[in-house]
Parts: structure tokens; C-alpha cells; sequence
């Protein structure tokens, strides 16, 4: 198969979805699956509902409209807030959306009354990220014009944390969403059904055996994907962290100084490259770079150490071990080479389930 490619173990992100349902599930915790590292790959999509989630949640209208196309009829949810200049497409693709500007929601209103349907929205807070939200102060106006608009219905409020600052998601700002969400029933009657703490990182929260109030929903992307929690990057127990991985190919491989010589400058990229010891080195060049993923989040095999990378090229020390020419090594990722990987036209995306790989191997053998 042609390199670098993305080996997608559907099996793996199955069992890995399965297992936060599950477990979130005795909480109370409904599981809405982040689609938009894998750009909405359909046969993704369809394995993360056969998992058990409540929904699928994506950033990108073009992802959603691609599972659409595939024929996905599950709720999906557009968790960036929507661009005016969308309103359509918003409420004809999407279930629910995550909102923050009363222009927006009166442009889904009318979109929605146009359509002849209802569009569900879910207010987001701001708790200290800094990144989208309505200050808890506002909430209660926000929600009572919310309210007025045709054919929109309130379904909930919601958080993000640590996505922009690194505001980790504790007992004082998950318990402060609960109390809002008290205050608004409080005041306009039962109108909160969804309350959507946040992402992956409140994974370490919820599994510490906090109160959870009333947080009832997280979007979870990047524990399902790639098994690890974004506040510390660590692996969580009983996912696989190798669902996703990249694969790439030797193309040279060469003993080489490990210094460079002559006048340095800035290299293609903006850095200066810094000495580094001295001596001959085993070096091998992968056909992969900043065009096809993030070179730094690459993690390679324990004898491989990635000594930089350019558009096109990674290089790296082999150390004892020479790589022939047309070697395929595996590395695996984290979140930022996930999705620029994913992204990039020029990485090869190859899903596929435990029983096709084994049919695959039982053909080859034969």
C-alpha cells in the first residue's frame, strides 16, 4: 500500500468508545463522539454509534455533510459555533449546535422557520478558558431570548475547557455549570435537559469519583482515538492508545555526520538548527513532513529519534540499526499530528476492522 498512510483500526476505536460509554454510562454520562479528527470518515462514524454513543459531534459543517451523504442519519451536533453565512446548510445538516451570539441563533430561527423545522441549541459558558462562551452573568438574558426565537429549542448548556488556556476541569468550575443550570430551571422551568461539561479532558474529573452535579453529556474525541487524556497526555486504562497509527517509508539511509557544516541560518522552517555531539550517525530519511502531519508529535519506535524534519523529509538517528531502503515504520501520534495527518491530501487513509486485517494476512499466506 502507497505511504504515508494512516492505518485507522476500527476494532480498536470500537472497543475504545465501547469502554467510555460504559463506563461513563454508570455516571449517568452520555457520550456524544467528536468526529472531526478523522474529517468525518463515515466508516468511523458508523463504529462509534455501533459502540454506543449518543451522537456524533463535529466542528466542520463540510464533516457533517459527509457523514450526511454516507447516509449517517444519527443526531449530530456542530460544536463550533455556526457562521452566519451557514444558517442553511446548519439546520439542514445538524440536530443541534453550540451557540454563543443571539445574531446567530435569530439567523438559525429564521433558517429553521424557512425549512419548516426546529433547530436544537446548546448554550456554551465561559469558565475561565477563555475561548467560547457567555460570561455566567449574561446567561440568564441569553436564555430568555433564546427562548422567544421560532423554531428553536433550548436543549441545554454546555462548557469547554483546556483547549485554549489549559483551565483544567475541576469540582469548583463543573460544579458552577451545575448551579447555573439550576438557576436557569429555576427561573424559565424545566428547560435544561443537556448539560455538556466538556471534552476529553474532564475525563480525569469525572474517573477521580467527583460529584458530577448535573453534567449529564461529554464530546469526547481524542480519548476515543488515540486512548489518552489531553491534560497530561497520558495513556488511559483499558484503551488501546494504537488505534490510529502513521506509517512511513525509508526512503534514504545513509551513515552521516552528525553536525552540520558551514554558515547556519534559519532553516526552511523558521529554526536554528543547534549542535548536537559529534560523530557519524546511522541516518535514514522518511518521505514525510510538515505537508503531511506535525513532525513533533510524531512518536517513534524507542530506537528512532526524529532529528527534524522539512515540507517533505523526517529525518532521523537509527541508531545501531540500519533501515534498508523501503523500510515501513510505524509511529504513532498525538492529537496535533492526528489532525494534520488526517488533513493533508497527501497521507493515504486506510480503515479497517481486526476481521479484514485477518482475512488480509490468511489471503497473503495462502
Amino acid at each position: 500500500m502507497t505511504t504515508p498512510r494512516l492505518e485507522i483500526n476500527l476494532s480498536k476505536i470500537h472497543h475504545n468508545a465501547r469502554f467510555l460509554v460504559d463506563l461513563l454510562g454508570r455516571r449517568d454520562i452520555s457520550v456524544s463522539a467528536v468526529t472531526k479528527a478523522v474529517l468525518g470518515l463515515p466508516s468511523v462514524a458508523r463504529e462509534l454509534l455501533a459502540a454506543g454513543v449518543c451522537g456524533l459531534a463535529d466542528s466542520r459543517l463540510q464533516n457533517i455533510q459527509t457523514m450526511r451523504h454516507a447516509k449517517i442519519t444519527a443526531p449530530i451536533t456542530l460544536i463550533r459555533s455556526p457562521m452566519i453565512s451557514q444558517s442553511v446548510q446548519v439546520v439542514e445538516n445538524t440536530d443541534i449546535s453550540l451557540n454563543t451570539e443571539l445574531d446567530v441563533i435569530s439567523e438559525l430561527s429564521k433558517a429553521a422557520h424557512a425549512l419548516g423545522r426546529t433547530h436544537g441549541v446548546l448554550l456554551m459558558v465561559e469558565l475561565g478558558d477563555l475561548r467560547e462562551g457567555i460570561m455566567p452573568a449574561d446567561l440568564e438574558n441569553v436564555v430568555r431570548r433564546t427562548l422567544e426565537f421560532p423554531n428553536i429549542v433550548l436543549k441545554g448548556i454546555g462548557a469547554n475547557l483546556a483547549c485554549r488556556c489549559g483551565v483544567v476541569p475541576d469540582a469548583a468550575n463543573m460544579s458552577e455549570l451545575s448551579a447555573l443550570a439550576n438557576a436557569i430551571d429555576a427561573t424559565f422551568g424545566p428547560v435544561i435537559s443537556i448539560v455538556s461539561g466538556g471534552n476529553s479532558s474532564n475525563l480525569e474529573w469525572v474517573l477521580g469519583g467527583a460529584d458530577t452535579g448535573r453534567i449529564n453529556n461529554l464530546r469526547l474525541g481524542e480519548a476515543v482515538l488515540l486512548g489518552c487524556e489531553p491534560l497530561h497526555r497520558q495513556p488511559i486504562e483499558g484503551l488501546y492508545t494504537d488505534a490510529i497509527t502513521l506509517i512511513a517509508e525509508v526512503i534514504e539511509s545513509k551513515i552521516k555526520p552528525s553536525q552540520p557544516w558551514g554558515e547556519i541560518a534559519e532553516t526552511a522552517f523558521g529554526e536554528v538548527t543547534p549542535p548536537t555531539g559529534g560523530g557519524s550517525i546511522s541516518q535514514a530519511i522518511f518521505a514525510m513532513g510538515h505537508m503531511d502531519t506535525d513532525p513533533e508529535g510524531l512518536i517513534p519506535p524507542p530506537w528512532i529519534k526524529i532529528l527534524g524534519s522539512s515540507s517533505d523529509h523526517l529525518i532521523v538517528d537509527t541508531g545501531r540499526s540500519h533501515l534498508p531502503i523501503g523500510t515501513e515504520i510505524t509511529f504513532q501520534l498525538n492529537y496535533s499530528a492526528l489532525i494534520r495527518a488526517m488533513s493533508s491530501p497527501f497521507v493515504a487513509k486506510n480503515p479497517f476492522s481486526e476481521e479484514t486485517a485477518l482475512v488480509h494476512q490468511l489471503s497473503v499466506s495462502a
